[in-house]
């Protein structure tokens, strides 16, 4: 399997890079990112997205009837990884889960309305699956839609949590019961976030980012913004989590968590000795650096199958626990290896790297349920790789 890039890749890696280099801003970039916490919530993020359209960056890979480049998905790829690398926001969820799926599947309205606003950077989504009784299984999602035939709609009534663009979202890809089998009774729908009826309540998770809890009461949705077919919308969420979880899990963050640690780790001193003296701390370096290379290859291959045609459901489920597990097993050693002073969190004047590893050392948590959490991920390739029983 070639894993190597070639020079049209590599040029548009380094036009990237160029790019991020000269529009560099901490209005729009994080210094010290965590996988998922690259959003688009603010008026400086999203002008940074529009740039990134100007230039023809997102949806590369789209059809050209929709105003894509019909490039291969490596281009995205490498967007999506260079902008991870310097904590810069992504085009996520609209150009990848939401843009393909209607593309795929959506009516001649939706393709209107939506796929021109995504392609212009100028429309953000959030993702309703999670539910209080349907977190790692989704499938099991309540929220009703019950049919409302005089208005040519459905009324959805209900509650969903997680849903961490809510609040500063435009519209919400949600899915929801109306059916009552329990992967083929699921449909998905679009609402806009101000739709009367919708109520969002902040959520703040351990590692310092906002996430919501929705509730629904009595909101309609026209027939027009009903994706697909009903009672499909459990397919459409699996292909498009499929395709795009390598995607939602860069490893450009990890690389950057290692270089800091080992930069640390170069210079420190302990009782007056250097800490890359003690073979303790070298071993420790050795696996870090060692683990974030298999995450490379591990990415390599989910990017090799999406890339050939094929739908990567294990590789995506291997890639995406082992770099959760690598994203602890950081920031653990770095804990470690820098001692006491590691708690101290960002703010603190004499905190090392900034308070970058308190802060990663709490978001790795995160990491293990966006996107489908660890269990999840460790069924899937029970049963689909290693044909063991459910």
């Amino acid at each position: 399997m070639d894993f190597e890039f070639s020079a049209e890749e590599r040029a548009f890696e380094a036009e990237v890079e160029a790019f991020l280099a000269a529009e560099r801003s901490p209005d729009v970039m994080d210094a010290a990112p965590e996988q998922l916490s690259q959003t688009v919530d603010t008026q400086p993020k999203r002008a940074f997205m529009r740039k990134l359209a100007e230039r023809g960056w997102l949806g590369m890979s789209w059809p050209k009837e929709y105003g894509g480049q019909e490039r291969p998905g490596i281009y995205d790829f490498l967007l999506t990884e260079a902008l991870s690398r310097c904590g810069a926001p992504q085009p996520g969820k609209g150009v990848g889960i939401v843009g393909k799926t209607i593309i795929r599947h959506g009516n001649e309205t939706m393709k209107r309305l939506f796929l021109p606003q995504i392609m212009r950077g100028e429309v953000e989504f959030a993702i309703g699956y999670s539910e209080p009784g349907a977190g790692s299984d989704a499938a099991n999602m309540q929220l009703r839609a019950t049919r409302d035939d005089a208005r040519r709609g459905w009324v959805l009534n209900g509650q969903k949590i997680w849903t961490t663009s809510a609040h500063f979202a435009d519209w919400y890809w949600v899915g929801a019961r109306t059916g009552e089998h329990k992967h083929k009774g699921i449909t998905l729908f679009l609402i806009p976030m101000d739709h009367p009826g919708l109520t969002i309540r902040p959520t703040w998770t351990i590692g310092d980012e906002r996430t919501n809890e929705v509730f629904f009461d009595d909101v309609f949705v026209s027939d027009d913004f009903v994706v697909g077919q009903l009672n499909a919308g459990w397919t459409y969420i699996c292909e498009a989590l499929d395709l795009e979880r390598f995607a939602m899990m860069p490893v450009g963050p990890l690389e950057k968590k290692v270089e800091a640690i080992c930069e640390w780790v170069r210079t420190a001193r302990r009782d007056g000795e250097l800490v890359r003296r003690d073979p303790r701390a070298r071993r420790a370096i050795a696996q870090l650096v060692t683990q974030l290379e298999v995450a490379r290859m591990l990415q390599r291959r989910v990017l090799s199958e999406a890339v050939k045609g094929g739908v990567p459901t294990c590789e995506s489920s291997q890639y995406k626990l082992f770099m959760n597990e690598c994203s602890k097993k950081t920031a653990n050693a770095a804990l470690d290896l820098i001692g006491s002073e590691s708690q101290l969190e960002a703010g603190e004047p004499t905190a090392p790297l900034g308070g970058r590893f308190a802060r990663s050392y709490r978001y790795t948590v995160v990491d293990t349920i966006g996107g489908g959490t660890s269990e999840i991920q460790k069924n899937i390739i029970a049963r689909r790789k290693l044909g063991l029983p459910t």
